[in-house]
């Protein structure tokens, strides 16, 4: 069986060679290798949005893919980045139930998406480790346009500093509006804004 190596998400950084995208970036956990992935602005919103705890109004493809699951009691074991040909990842969603396990075929923004909801492990197999991860990938200081990931990473945030002259109250209504718009990016800086009041 090949080796898994598991991994750990690291950050979401802008893609300035490919407009309208993002690059994913998991390291090894215990190791020094990075894995940088390219994804789609919608999956790297729905990897914010989750890894943030910021609830949209209407439920997300990913969030209507976790309540199905509850509703016919099978979870999700682990994802795998099992291979990469021509610079393409594939992966695996390993879903488990009392009478059946199966393996779903994804692309890997989508079993992230999916994993961070479920809470489960993420593995890459190692030949793809091999052939696409780098080692220590600098990504501090890098600017995002996406609410940064944990807060033990140093990624910058772009604060408006006009957010602090606002009444909570005012700054409440500003975070329902934002995510009613679905700006997710804005309402991250607002609520990071109230969360330092609170």
């Amino acid at each position: 069986m090949e080796k898994l190596i598991e991994l750990e998400i690291l950050g979401l950084t802008s893609n300035h060679s490919q407009s309208g995208s993002f690059t994913l970036i998991l390291g090894e956990v215990g190791g020094i290798r990075r894995l940088p992935i390219i994804i789609g602005m919608f999956e790297a919103q729905a990897i914010a949005l989750e890894i943030e705890k910021i609830i949209p109004n209407r439920p997300m493809t990913h969030d209507l893919f976790k309540s199905i699951a509850h509703g016919f009691n099978f979870d999700i074991d682990r994802i795998v980045i099992t291979d990469m040909k021509e610079g393409v990842y594939y992966a695996k969603i390993q879903c488990k139930s009392e009478r059946i396990d199966a393996e779903i075929d994804a692309r890997p923004s989508d079993a992230i998406a999916i994993a961070i909801r479920f809470g489960c492990p993420i593995f890459c197999a190692e030949n793809v480790m091999s052939e696409a991860a780098v080692e220590n990938l600098d990504i501090e200081g890098k600017e995002t346009q996406t609410p940064k990931p944990q807060p033990s990473q140093k990624f910058p945030s772009k604060k408006e500093p006009s957010l602090k002259d606002y009444s909570l109250d005012k700054l409440n209504q500003m975070l329902d509006k934002a995510i009613s718009n679905e700006d997710y990016e804005k309402a991250a800086r607002i609520r990071d804004e109230i969360n330092k009041r609170n």
